[in-house]
């Protein structure tokens, strides 16, 4: 739904009757939120200057944008006055609407941004190759033909290209403020113009390349960070997608219907098939079945339920039909609860970020004064206009933070680069940032640290003959997909053969069979033998007319490379823990193995608690996790990282992903952050200090704009030829 607001009615009025109002029940004194949508957001200071204007609304008690989705959060208190959010916006040059962009649109952006980025290369590739001749001495003919021709591929380029900041600049100053595209529009709109005025009056030099270019670096660094933008508001899309668009409904007569999701009220009777999610945190009532709960946990062995049990949004239904009893609204459920813990943590403003906002609030108004000055003291000393306009548009060009804004996105280009041959991707470049700076790292159990199958640890010898009883369990066990089932089938070389019209499977219990007149079960130790499941800590048993042949008990496999990675961590200085959903005993036991902290029976939220916990004590975490249960601690972690078999959602919400089986490549990938991050802070050194020289030497007049646009490029390629120091290292160093 793609919803935009008219200007017609009063705030409260139309804000009723949006789908973004929505009344919070969650105690007393509670307000009033809404969710906006305000797509011409795409910086730190757009954000500050949204939040400034709503928190400047009486009765606004809370404002909180969101740069990856584009949204903006208001909370305000007085229910019978809603504050003119839509009006304000409007007023500051921030149109906004009430239903989220659909994904096509933000296809399109970037779509729109390739394309320019295309012909602004092609521009410049072509331009520059013709200034090369006017460099090394055309006659005058031919370099009066070079100017046009170049200016014939300029003017289009400029026109179409250049609109990415000739409308953010434009929409700036109509409503009293600049921002960095101000500078950046004012520098090649002069730079073009003189070009023109120079090849009109047959000049010796023209400044098109230097215009184009300038549109084409800066490009790159625009289509860069919408790219990273859409990836991380796709985390959140992909929880949404798991949640069940309708429930079935049993109505007080018997009959079953759908209603939609929203509709859901605490209280109703839902069905729930097999192979269907739970629509919303519900209680058993009726039938017994297993249910895949990695969702929660993130085990991925199936947990038996009856009535009774509670079961949570998002829930998979593995085995026979379940009624439950709707205990909250799904906007309360815990999906619900896990999206708005993804879209806090994604709010979160990193270094880099910060220093970006300073940066675009300081930058517009000293090139601006320092190219005002320049113009103004060289009319001041008696020069013409055309030598102070010349120099001024020289002083423009050559501090367009071209290098500095490749210092950073070059480098992760290039460690991606050396990331992927050692088979890891990482999604987000600002991602690599953060994993230089941890301290600690955290790790999942189930599908991280081990690969979330279990293995057979031993069997213990029952009342009949032990080496019979091993290939007899595999036998029965080959009739199902139970990992527990698997495992034993797994562990026996030669299994006995069971004809399948002799077994059957009991959802949540386990396998019965009929051989020769005797009832085989291979089960849960309660279901298998009864009289002999107390004190047990079996988690299988095998028994034959309920009385016990074997117990069968069973460890997680660890996934390959667990023990030398966490070595080589620790060896790196980190401290290293284990936060996990699994059962204490499970939990302990693989702790004792690898020497390292642990954590057990932790939920979502639990999860994301003791992340909180850590970052209040000043640590700066890595978190490594699979399942859908660890996406919120991923997206609130300093940083995350997830193998190529985690989840959808996982996969989506971590920065870095491995594709090896082995852990291996979480030191490899830290110490590749590590030597990125000493070659960011070379390039920044190098951009800092070519300002700092070329800055007084186009102010002094020594520079033309062609000559500023050539330093502003070396200076961009010595930036690139650092970074591509790291593609050279065969190995960092530890």
């Amino acid at each position: 739904m793609s919803l935009i607001l008219d200007r017609t009615g009063s705030s409260a009025e139309r804000a009723r009757d949006l789908p973004f109002f929505s009344r919070r029940h969650t105690g007393p004194g509670s307000g009033l939120r809404a969710e906006l949508v305000v797509p011409s957001m795409h910086c730190g200071a757009c954000m500050r200057r949204v939040e400034k204007a709503l928190h400047a609304l009486p009765g606004v008690t809370a404002a909180r944008a969101n740069l990856s989705t584009k949204r903006v959060i208001v909370e305000w208190s007085d229910r019978e006055v809603t504050p003119a959010m839509i009006e304000t916006l409007d007023r500051i040059g921030f149109p906004a609407h009430a239903a989220e962009l659909p994904d096509r649109q933000h296809d399109a952006d970037l779509k729109a941004l390739l394309r320019a980025l295309a012909v602004a290369a092609f521009a410049s590739s072509n331009i520059m190759l013709l200034s090369f001749a006017v460099w090394f001495g055309a006659d005058p003919s031919t370099r009066q033909y070079f100017h046009l021709l170049s200016g014939l591929i300029a003017l289009p380029t400029v026109l179409y290209s250049g609109q990415v900041f000739y409308r953010s600049a434009w929409a700036a100053l109509r409503h009293g403020r600049t921002n960095m595209d101000v500078p950046i529009s004012i520098g090649v709109t002069l730079t073009f113009g003189l070009s023109l005025w120079e090849t009109a009056l047959h000049g010796r030099h023209a400044y098109f390349d230097a215009a184009v270019s300038l549109i084409f670096f800066l490009l790159i660094g625009r289509t860069l960070d919408h790219m990273m933008r859409a990836r991380a508001r796709s985390a959140v899309s992909g929880i949404a997608r798991l949640a069940s668009p309708s429930a079935t409904v049993i109505e007080t007569d018997g009959r079953r219907s759908d209603l939609p999701l929203g509709k859901v009220m605490p209280g109703m009777k839902l069905a729930v098939a097999a192979g269907q999610r739970v629509p919303v945190d519900a209680c058993v009532i009726e039938g017994t079945s297993d249910v895949d709960c990695a969702l929660v946990s993130g085990e991925s062995t199936p947990i038996a339920v009856s009535a009774g049990q509670q079961l949570q949004a998002g829930v998979l239904n593995l085995g026979a039909p379940l009624v439950l009893l709707a205990l909250r609204p799904s906007s309360q459920s815990f999906l619900a609860e896990m999206t708005r813990m993804m879209e806090a943590a994604e709010s979160g403003r990193g270094l880099y970020r910060r220093i970006a906002d300073r940066a675009s609030a300081l930058y517009a108004p000293v090139v601006h004064a320092a190219a005002a000055l320049t113009l103004v003291g060289w009319l001041a000393i008696g020069s013409d206009l055309h030598q102070a306009l010349t120099t001024a548009i020289a002083v423009l060009i050559i501090t367009c933070p071209c290098a500095l804004g490749l210092a950073v996105p070059m480098v992760q280009v290039v460690a991606a680069g050396r990331l992927f041959r050692s088979g890891i991707l990482i999604k987000d470049g600002s991602g690599l940032e953060r994993l230089a700076e941890i301290d600690t790292v955290v790790f999942d159990k189930t599908g991280t640290l081990t690969t979330g199958m279990p293995e057979l640890l031993l069997y213990e010898k029952g009342t009949q003959d032990h080496e019979a009883n091993l290939p007899l369990a595999a036998g029965i066990a080959a009739h199902s997909n139970h990992p527990y089932s698997r495992a034993i089938a797994a562990s026996c070389p030669r299994p006995l053969a069971v004809a399948t019209e002799c077994v059957t499977e009991q959802a949540g219990y386990g396998l019965e069979a009929l051989i020769d007149g005797a009832i085989f079960r291979l089960g849960r130790p309660g279901w298998a033998a009864p009289a002999h499941a107390a004190g047990s800590d079996a988690s299988v048993i095998l028994s034959r007319n309920a009385e016990p042949l074997e117990s069968f008990h069973f460890r997680d496999r660890l996934r390959p490379g667990a023990e030398q990675a966490i070595e080589d961590l620790k060896a790196r200085g980190l401290s290293v823990e284990m936060l996990s959903g699994d059962r204490k005993s499970a939990v302990a036991d693989l702790a004792a193995r690898l020497g390292i902290v642990y954590h057990a029976e932790a939920t979502p939220a639990n999860k994301v608690q003791r992340l909180e916990e850590l970052k209040r004590e000043g640590h700066r975490v890595l978190m490594v996790g699979d399942g859908l249960n660890d996406a919120a601690a991923l997206a609130s972690a300093h940083v995350s990282m997830a193998p190529a078999s985690a989840s959808d959602v996982g996969r989506t919400a971590a920065d870095l992903i491995f594709l090896q089986e082995s852990l291996a490549a979480i030191p490899l990938a830290h110490r590749i952050a590590i030597r990125s991050a000493q070659l960011i802070r070379q390039n920044f050194a190098l951009s800092i200090a070519y300002n700092l020289v070329a800055v007084p030497v186009a102010v002094g007049g020594f520079l033309t704009p062609l000559l500023a646009a050539i330093a502003m490029s070396s200076s961009s390629i010595i930036v690139v030829l650092n970074a591509l120091r790291l593609a050279l290292t065969a190995q960092p160093e530890k």
